[in-house]
């Protein structure tokens, strides 16, 4: 039997940004829900791999309103951020739905307002936040579908611990943050090599005392969040990069990588008789394969013509100009390379909160209907104007 709910704001996903945003909306008044696909608040972080921690020390993991327990400069666990997610929404009293699965998200009737499915579930909404990340479905070639069924193929999403992989060699595709740190956990079992371009890295070890107390408090406190900003020129210079190659290595260093005795290639290109391929023409011969070639944000539910070629949603700060009433909130770089970080991004769900705050206290209208979008995405140079 399907129901129909009507509620002014529906915020989809229920992670840091989703919470975040939710937070905000409760501290101005704003009628909401929540909807999270996962069956309990931090399910996204308690399903990496595990022995993943935060790239940040506690001090800079709270969300807006609650610090982060324990000691500030220790490195939280992935299942400590989960909980703490989950304290927080209870402490708040935030109203989440876990287990509500967003199967298409529609303009309503004459192109006002919102429907959001959800298996036998429908909510109508005036005003609708997207606040996900970009990382929601693994990006992997289609020629992953040629390599022999002997060698074990995991993704970066699936990859839980050294248990899963064979006995032998490891190729882990892809050169970003994922990698290196799952390149590290596997050296000490496996012959490891790391096949991707060079992200670059940030300076400095993060285990000395300069760089846990000042390089990390620069990093994120200012450069992270103003510097690398779409309202700088360097940041609006640096966005096209950062959004295609990824951040820069900032645990585990490629001379760390090498200490191990993990190898360095390049691209792997194709497939030839079942076994990788890499651009010099070398064929890898390993028996184990883990994918860190990155994501899509999965927005094929969203039925509106907004997004650009690469799935990417277009917007200006997380507006969304030709759909009045749909917000972004948690992709990365929205508006600096904070903006995906579970330090960056209540700034833009306050931001995003007092906008949705604003069409609510204004007279319900049609927005008339939605026409297909038309020449460059916005998401690829966003406005500078605050």
């Amino acid at each position: 039997m399907n129901t129909e709910t009507s509620v002014d704001t529906i915020v989809i996903g229920g992670g840091q940004a989703g919470l975040s945003v939710s937070y905000h909306l409760r501290e101005l008044g704003v009628e909401h829900v929540v909807l999270d696909a996962s069956p309990r608040i931090g399910d996204a972080w308690r399903n990496r791999w595990d022995s993943l921690h935060l790239f940040t020390p506690a001090r800079y993991d709270g969300l807006d309103g609650m610090r982060f327990p324990g000691d500030p400069g220790a490195w939280p666990s992935k299942d400590a951020m989960a909980d703490y997610l989950e304290t927080y929404a209870r402490t708040f009293e935030l109203p989440v739905r876990s287990g509500m699965r967003v199967d298409e998200l529609t303009r309503g009737p004459d192109g006002a307002g919102f429907i959001a499915r959800c298996g036998d579930e429908t909510f109508a909404a005036r005003t609708v936040v997207v606040a996900m990340s970009n990382y929601q479905v693994p990006r992997i070639p289609a020629f992953a579908a040629e390599l022999s069924p002997a060698i074990r193929q995991l993704d970066a999403g699936e990859y839980r611990s050294p248990d899963q992989l064979l006995p032998g060699r490891v190729l882990l595709v892809g050169a970003g943050n994922s990698a290196a740190e799952i390149a590290k956990e596997l050296a000490s079992g496996h012959q490891v090599m790391v096949a991707g371009p060079n992200t670059g890295e940030v300076p400095g070890s993060f285990t000395s005392f300069v760089s846990r107390h000042v390089v990390v408090h620069v990093l994120n406190r200012i450069v992270f969040t103003h510097v690398m900003s779409v309202n700088t020129p360097v940041g609006r210079k640096a966005r096209p990069k950062v959004m295609s190659t990824g951040v820069p290595l900032i645990r585990v260093k490629s001379k760390d990588l090498a200490r191990l005795g993990v190898q360095r290639a390049g691209r792997v290109t194709g497939v030839v008789d079942g076994k990788p391929v890499l651009d010099d023409g070398t064929v890898a011969e390993v028996e184990n394969i883990v994918w860190c070639t990155g994501f899509t944000p999965g927005l094929d539910w969203l039925r509106m013509p907004i997004l650009d070629e690469r799935g990417e949603p277009r917007h200006e700060r997380g507006v969304v100009s030709d759909v009045p009433g749909l917000y972004f909130v948690g992709l990365h770089f929205l508006t600096s390379m904070s903006s995906a970080m579970v330090h960056g991004v209540g700034r833009d769900a306050a931001r995003i909160a007092s906008l949705v705050r604003d069409r609510a206290a204004e007279p319900a209208h049609d927005d008339g209907p939605l026409q297909p979008s038309e020449g460059p995405a916005v998401s690829a140079g966003l406005k500078a104007s605050a």
